[in-house]
Order: structure tokens, then C-alpha cells, then sequence
């Protein structure tokens, strides 16, 4: 039977409680011990709720006097890199969610310090553990789908006023509206269907206010690889339509598959033919299990038992992002 894993969550937003919290509960061998939110009560509130021992309202104090063995990052954007380090230096395990940090410099010191003290860092970039996601990655890896010509992905919300993104809608704060909040998520996916193609060129356009600084509302991206395929992703906060879109879709020259629904094409004897796996998809929905499954891939990473994904592939995702923000910014094509 695995050791037991301690684990302390900082940070009590909607991440925290509609995600993280519920997979946790669902998985053996680790127990959440404390709480921690700038916001005392809400803290409280949700160790109440969840049945969590401790509450703090500062990272230090849960760090020299919770018994955790790893902790999860889950505060606003510009946070996450003197959160992850912090714990990180205090040798424990960090899950950060997304982005890392807010510029590159930021990700290579968070991963520096994880390999200086030998803990495991993974980024919660879930929706690379979505059963879906992962049946179209083995189709892409088994090359039944040939050499991979495109991918195009999208996320489209409507959120109907500013003044609920409250944080989101500060560049120093965030780091980025739309493209950075919905767009980072699609590119990393994207590369990491791909194999991580190396970025040549990006090409950016966004839909942002006028006043200085403001984050967008919207935006789209193109990116060129060398040997490999190109990459357009579009986002926005202000979708016009029945619910949330989401999807993503890979084009190859023996087939294509697409991803929420899931929907796999090969080409058998010149004509298309649907060989989707539906009958793989389960009852759990894809968001809850993706985020299960990236939990226990990080509680096996830290007990040694697993791998994290490379860091290299965070410093390019970051790279490849701060170049569309300079071309949204420049109006021009930015060479990586």
C-alpha cells in the first residue's frame, strides 16, 4: 500500500473547489491536511466543508506548520511562481496551475529550484489527462493518422461583465486576458498532440478596449513550425451562442480526430472511414476525470514512481506565448 501523501491546497477559488477538492476525494492513499486563502473565513468555510483539518491565510504559515508532503498552487496568475518556489524551497512537491509564472524568465526559476531540491513541479495543464485527449494522442504517436499537417483548437465562453473577472482583467495581475486564460491551455495541447514541434513563427490578432494595458476580450493565433504542423487557436470571454464551445481538432494526411465530441476519421481502401472509440468513453465526465488523472500522476511523480512531463516543454509553451502577446501588441509577425 502507497505511503500516505499530505497534501495542502493554497488558494480557495473555484479551481480549488469545483476541481481539485472533489478529485481528491476520489483517490486513495492521500489526504488533504490544510487550507490556505488570503481570505480567512473563506478558508475556514472550506475546510469545513471538506472536511480539512487546518486553515491558514498565509503560504509561510502553512508551510512551517502544516505536515505536508506536497502542496498545490492555486492562486491568482501572478502568484503562482513565488507560491511554487516558496514550497518548492521548503522541499515539497508543488502542482501549479496554469501559467507557471508570467514570463519565461519566471518558469525556468520555478523549475530550477524543483531540480535544486529534487521535488517533482507539474503544471496543471489537465486537459492533456482528458480520456479523449489522451485516445487522440495514441492515434497521433501510432502515426495512424500520418504525418500531422494542422491542428486548430478553440474556447469560447461568455462571461457578462468585467467586473466578474475581478483580478482577470489586470495585465499585472493575470498577465493576460483571454488568450493567456483560455488560449494557453488550447496551444499547450496542441503541441503536446504534436510531439512539441519547435515554434518557427507566430502571427497574433486580439479584441481588447482601448484604455492602456487592458487585457483582451478575445483573440486569435497562428503558429508556424518547422517540421511540423501549424497551430491556429482562437478564444474568447464573449461568446455569442448555446453554452461553452470547446474543442480541438488534428488533421494528418491518413486522418483527422477531433476532441469534445471525440470523433476519430482514417482513410481505409480511399474512402473515410469513422473508427471512433466511443464505446472507451466513460460515465465520469471529461473534466472530472482529467483532473483525477493528473492528480495521480503527480502523487505517483511524488513518490518516485512516475515522471513529470519535461520542463522544456513549459519554457517553450511560455516562449511561444509571450511571442503572440508581442505580436498582438506589435501588429506584426514575431520569429521565434
Amino acid at each position: 500500500m502507497a505511503e500516505l501523501m499530505r497534501v495542502g491546497i493554497v488558494g480557495g477559488g473555484a479551481v480549488t473547489q469545483v476541481a481539485h477538492l472533489p478529485a481528491l476525494r476520489k483517490l486513495k492513499g492521500v489526504e488533504v491536511v490544510a487550507v490556505c486563502d488570503a481570505d480567512l473565513p473563506k478558508a475556514q468555510a472550506l475546510a469545513a466543508r471538506f472536511g480539512i483539518r487546518d486553515a491558514y491565510d498565509d503560504i509561510e504559515d502553512l508551510l512551517e506548520h502544516a505536515p505536508v508532503d506536497a502542496v498545490a498552487v492555486c492562486t491568482p496568475n501572478h502568484l503562482h511562481e513565488a507560491h511554487a518556489i516558496a514550497a518548492l524551497t521548503a522541499g515539497k512537491h508543488v502542482l501549479v496551475e496554469k501559467p507557471v509564472a508570467l514570463t519565461v524568465a519566471g518558469v525556468q526559476r520555478v523549475f530550477k529550484v524543483a531540480e535544486k531540491k529534487g521535488r517533482s513541479c507539474l503544471v496543471g495543464m489537465s486537459h492533456r489527462y482528458r480520456p479523449d485527449a489522451q485516445l487522440i494522442r495514441g492515434f497521433v504517436q501510432s502515426g495512424e493518422l500520418g504525418r500531422l499537417e494542422s491542428l486548430q483548437g478553440s474556447w469560447h465562453v461568455f462571461r457578462p461583465n468585467r467586473g466578474a473577472l475581478g483580478w482577470r482583467q489586470r495585465r499585472d495581475l493575470a498577465g493576460g486576458g483571454a488568450m493567456l486564460d483560455l488560449g494557453l491551455t488550447i496551444l499547450d495541447l496542441g503541441l503536446w498532440l504534436a510531439g512539441f514541434p519547435a515554434p518557427r513563427r507566430v502571427s497574433a490578432a486580439f479584441d481588447r478596449p482601448a484604455r492602456e494595458r487592458a487585457v483582451e476580450n478575445a483573440g486569435s493565433a497562428f503558429v508556424v513550425c518547422d517540421d511540423g504542423p501549424s497551430l491556429f487557436v482562437d478564444v474568447t470571454w464573449h461568446h455569442m451562442g448555446e453554452g461553452e464551445r470547446f474543442g480541438v481538432g488534428v488533421r494528418g494526411s491518413a486522418g483527422a480526430a477531433s476532441l469534445n465530441p471525440l470523433s476519430v476519421w482514417k482513410e481505409l481502401h480511399g474512402a473515410p472511414v469513422d473508427v471512433s472509440p466511443h464505446s472507451a468513453q466513460g460515465r465520469e465526465s471529461a473534466f472530472a476525470a482529467s483532473f483525477r488523472a493528473q492528480w495521480a500522476h503527480f502523487l505517483a511523480c511524488a513518490r518516485g514512481e512516475a515522471s513529470a512531463p519535461d520542463p522544456a516543454e513549459q519554457v517553450m509553451l511560455h516562449r511561444v506565448m509571450e511571442a503572440i502577446y508581442r505580436s498582438a501588441d506589435d501588429g506584426r509577425d514575431v520569429t521565434l
